[in-house]
């Protein structure tokens, strides 16, 4: 191997142990600050939802093992900022929290998305969040509420000519995009009602009577929240969609199945792949490089750990975890699609 005849004499050999020696100190340095800052510190995890939902039960699960990886211990301590989506939730981790690696927030794939469907009220760009991971890449559902007259499949909600009513949350949430983009994309017999203030609200919803259905139910929510009635059949799922097809509760069809142009696939594109961040996890843009990375590190060594994933298992949440570089890379992707597609992608969900 070819090499610097400088490196074998002994000024050489000293002079890169210096250098080997040197470094070690460098690294010793940072990490001792980032554990140091870290020691006897709270680090707070805002929740752009409410209680009971499925990213709250996701953050609390993350926030009593995070901590144990983050160099110096520090507590996690998880707390709910709902409104608009989670977008209140971004807009505040964004732009009113420090950026010292002390907050981190957790919102919706959706909300993430806004700005680049030309909403005003997002006042953050997408790429410039200290990205940490996301805790599921998701896979999404519509499902209707079984009773006399009810509909048994997407089909039916298709090509029938009775409306099916659906609840939703806020403009940025899944659950108010999804029913309106199967609505207004593949002509699906929706009437929308908007308003609710999370998935469990529209789930009371439905047993109430109040409305027929709800979209953008993620896996790991119908695992935790609403298995029993998917599995006594009250709560029928009629379609899913996500950037890959599952066959987690059965053969039921993907939105992608209907999709009939390149077009129309382009714009659930839009929606649907974005679902890789099916529990994204970021701070503020700026964190200092090195605890940054050590939060990185130590949300994969969550991700990993034996103790986390029983709890995650016991509580029915699916972990399949995207690095923050993955986050990144699609973030970029979407942002170069063409200005065309996005404004049929407003269109989609009544922009």
């Amino acid at each position: 191997m070819p090499h610097n005849g400088l490196i074998d004499t002994p000024l050489g050999r000293l002079a890169l142990g210096a250098l080997l020696v040197a470094a070690a100190a460098i690294c010793s340095a940072r990490a001792d600050e980032v554990s140091d800052f870290y020691s006897h510190k709270t680090v707070s995890l805002i929740v752009g939802f409410p209680p009971g939902g499925g990213y709250d039960a996701n953050a609390r699960v993350l926030a009593r093992h995070f901590g144990q990886f983050i160099p110096g211990h520090p507590s996690v301590v998880p707390t709910n900022m709902p409104g608009a989506g989670s977008m209140s939730a971004a807009n505040r981790v964004y732009n009113d929290q420090p950026n010292d690696g002390s907050v981190l927030g957790m919102f919706a794939s959706s909300a993430i998305m806004e700005p680049l469907l030309g909403d005003k009220a997002a006042l953050f760009e997408p790429t410039k969040f200290s990205w940490i991971g996301s805790m599921s890449q998701e896979v999404a559902y519509c499902g209707v509420w079984q009773k006399p007259g009810a509909v048994t499949s997407f089909d039916e909600i298709l090509h029938g000519d009775k409306e099916t009513i659906f609840g939703g949350g806020a403009p940025a949430a899944v659950t108010y995009q999804h029913p309106l983009i199967l609505e207004n994309v593949l002509g699906a017999h929706i009437r929308f009602v908007p308003g609710y203030a999370g998935s469990r609200a529209i789930y009371l919803a439905m047993q109430r009577g109040e409305v027929n259905g709800i979209c953008g139910i993620y896996t790991s929510s119908i695992k935790s929240q609403f298995l029993d009635g998917v599995k006594s059949g009250r709560l029928k799922l009629v379609i899913q969609m996500g950037p890959k097809k599952s066959a987690a509760f059965g053969n039921i069809p993907s939105v992608y199945d209907y999709a009939k142009t390149d077009e129309e696939r382009a714009i659930l594109d839009v929606y649907f792949k974005q679902l890789v961040l099916g529990r994204p996890l970021a701070g503020p843009p700026g964190i200092p490089p090195a605890r940054l990375a050590a939060l990185r590190q130590a949300f994969m060594a969550t991700m990993k750990d034996n103790d986390f994933l029983a709890e995650a298992s016991k509580v029915g949440l699916d972990i399949d975890p995207a690095t923050a570089d993955e986050v990144e890379q699609l973030l970029h992707r979407f942002a170069s699609f063409s200005p065309a597609i996005f404004a049929k992608a407003r269109q989609a969900i009544g922009r």
